[in-house]
This record gives structure tokens, sequence and C-alpha cells, in this order.
């Protein structure tokens, strides 16, 4: 059976695109809570997060659609399969990347419930789980090998 070549113009624009929402969203957790309140910040914010978590599970589906037997589309499936796979650490994708699906369903079809205390504490506490994310994608990209996998 022929293996697909990951293709890295599938991946590498998406990783520029999170690493410049993560910017911006670091810029927001800098600020104090007051400052962060302002309604255009808290949209900017729901924004950039919500393409940060398109873009990561786009990118993990993308991964697991080269592996045989992977092809994948719901979010919380594709964050344990990452794990399964070994493209992420385990428990990082049983902890961390299953919520971050969860989340990004809630941006997407609940976001009039999201509360500025809610995003906020997001960014203070949860920005370094994006950076692991790519950590573990930018090792698939210089090293698919290891995973059994080509990149074109």
């Amino acid at each position: 059976m022929n293996v697909l070549a990951l293709q890295r113009t599938a991946i590498e624009p998406r990783l520029d695109g999170i690493q410049k929402d993560l910017e911006l969203l670091r810029q927001f957790a800098h600020l104090s809570f007051i400052e962060f309140t302002n309604d255009v910040i808290i949209d900017r914010a729901q924004l950039h997060l919500r393409y940060i978590l398109e873009g990561i599970f786009h990118i993990g589906s993308h991964i697991l659609s080269r592996i045989p037997g992977g092809r994948y589309t719901e979010y919380k499936e594709i964050a344990r399969k990452l794990g399964e796979y070994n493209i992420v650490p385990k428990t990082f994708a049983e902890q961390n990347l299953v919520k971050m699906a969860g989340y990004r369903n809630r941006l997407t079809h609940f976001y009039a419930e999201i509360t500025p205390d809610e995003l906020y504490a997001i960014l203070q506490q949860h920005l370094s789980d994006v950076e692991l994310f790519l950590k573990a994608v930018k090792k698939v990209v210089e090293q698919p090998e290891q995973f059994g996998l080509t990149i074109e």
C-alpha cells in the first residue's frame, strides 16, 4: 500500500498562521484583566483562538490522513489519535488536545456564552499547549521518517 506524503503546502502556512495568532494572544495575555475586557480585544482574542484551534485540527487531520487507517473528521478523535500515533505525547493528547477540541466547538457554536474570565484564563494558562503542539508538528515535518511518513 502506498502511503501518501505529507504536503508542506498543507502544513507550513498553517503553522505560520498559528504562530502569528499566538503572538497576538500573548500580547493580550500581558494585559491586565481590566484592559482585556475591552469588547474589541475580547472579540479579537476569541477569533484568533478559534483560528489557532482550526489550524491545529486541520494539521492534525492532514497528518493522520497520511497514516493507513488514520482518516478522522471528529476533532476529539483527531486529538486522541494524534496521541495514539505518537505525533504528540499521549497524555498531552488526552488531557489537553481533547479539551482544545471541545473548546473549538464552544468558540464556533456557543461563542455567545464565552465569558471574559474564561477566555482570559485560557490566555494566562494554556498558550503553552499551542507551543507544545507546534513543536511536535515541526518535528514531524523535519523528521517524517520517524513517524513512518514522507513529505513533499
